[in-house]
């Protein structure tokens, strides 16, 4: 069975943002945003929304379980 992870690292760096600077737009952690990015931190709803509206993504790009 194949892992999907989301894709927020992808977007950051499209972005051109640092993990530590994406944190602090969205006010947590820089090793919170590392845990959401290998999959092994479930964000809030809340946490979610602030990581889109920082990245200008919908939930689904970056949430969303890709079709296989």
């Amino acid at each position: 069975m194949k892992v999907n992870h989301n894709r927020v690292k992808q977007a950051r760096q499209e972005a051109n943002l640092s993990q530590q600077k994406l944190a602090a737009q969205v006010q947590v952690t820089r090793q919170t945003i590392s845990l959401i990015e290998v999959g092994k931190y479930n964000p809030t709803i809340n946490l979610c929304i602030a990581i889109c509206k920082a990245l200008n993504k919908r939930l689904d790009d970056l949430f969303w379980p890709e079709k296989e």
